[in-house]
């Protein structure tokens, strides 16, 4: 089977990092470009970890450059700058899995929680790349909008209940970040003196990822509270969810049938934790009913299920592969 060619545009950050490990021991895509904002560097110079590993030049991020060495290119950029480059890519061919939130919602959510959109077609026909909701629509995609890390988690454990619950009553999300997800660049908020041994909250019921998980469960925003924290560890993410729910049913046999066929989802007997998913693709999930309220508990690795992996998954849908190539499954444990 002959190789596919594919490239990183954003390879300076966590994420980016994290799509590079993926994809130089993935059994069929070949990473055939690598670029950042500057360029000028090899891959080692930029990650030294991964030095003696693998070794490549990481050039200035050119559109028309990506296109003439790439099927399909992966944007691991921030909101408003992944736009500039979405347009030219697909204008000359190119798949696209972008990282970023620029294709995650309708243009009237989008422009009230970021900026003006600057593509409009491109956005109309995105679509989002949450495999669980949209496989047979990724499959056959040429622009995925990969899901935020928190939108992961609060969707995957939400989706199997929203049938039973009490219709416009509050979702209460909870949910906790490691460090990593703010990205490489320091700011107060990341400092090691306020990160360590310290947690926090931030733009709690503000946080723009409300409206993603509001827009794709198709309810009305002001029933989601959302409130994020900041929690002293590298990696990881937990949500603590809470919904009103009637009727008999068994939750854990809820969520059981309705991921049976999920490879990357898994159901718990016992509360889950963010280690046992940390370096993984997976989703745990953990729900305890008592009388009309629901606690589902779900844990992801906020770079991977919540951003690189998920995307490698996607690109792996869009070009005909199974799903699972070159994703791994053993988690960073101890």
């Amino acid at each position: 089977m002959s190789a596919i060619n594919v490239g990183v545009i954003g390879a300076s950050g966590y994420t980016g990092l994290e799509l590079v490990k993926i994809l130089i021991n993935h059994p069929r895509f070949n990473l055939t470009y690598l670029a950042n904002s500057e360029g000028g560097m090899t891959l080692s110079e930029l990650h030294p970890s991964l030095s003696g590993v693998y070794e490549c030049d990481v050039l200035k991020a050119d559109a028309r450059d990506a296109a003439q060495k790439c099927s399909l290119v992966f944007l691991a950029l921030p909101h408003q700058t992944a736009m500039d480059f979405v347009k030219p890519l697909r204008e000359l061919g190119v798949k696209v899995v972008d990282l970023s939130a620029d294709y995650r919602l309708p243009q009237d959510i989008y422009e009230a929680f970021y900026c003006p959109h600057k593509d409009k077609e491109n956005l109309e026909s995105a679509v989002y790349g949450l495999p669980e909701m949209f496989r047979d629509e990724i499959e056959s995609a040429s622009l995925i909008a990969n899901p935020g890390c928190f939108p992961t988690s609060a969707l995957l454990g939400l989706l199997p209940f929203m049938k039973y619950r009490v219709a416009q009553t509050p979702i209460i999300i909870d949910a906790k970040t490691g460090v990593s997800g703010a990205g490489k660049k320091l700011s107060d908020v990341t400092h090691f003196v306020n990160v360590n041994d310290n947690l926090f909250a931030y733009n709690p019921l503000m946080h723009r990822h409300a409206p993603e998980i509001a827009q794709k469960l198709d309810i009305d925003l002001d029933e989601v509270h959302f409130v994020p924290h900041l929690v002293p560890v590298t990696r990881g993410m937990l949500s603590s969810i809470y919904i009103h729910i009637q009727g008999e049913f068994d939750a854990y046999k809820v969520l059981k049938e309705y991921y049976n066929d999920e490879h990357f989802v898994r159901i718990s007997k016992t509360p889950v934790d963010m280690k046992n998913v940390a370096g993984t693709n997976f989703c745990d999930i953990y729900v305890k009913q008592n009388k009309d309220i629901l606690f589902i508990s779900s844990a992801i690795d906020n770079l991977m299920r919540g951003a690189s992996s998920q995307a490698v998954v996607n690109a792996n849908l869009m070009m005909g592969l199974d799903e699972r190539s070159g994703i791994s499954d053993i988690a960073y444990v101890p």
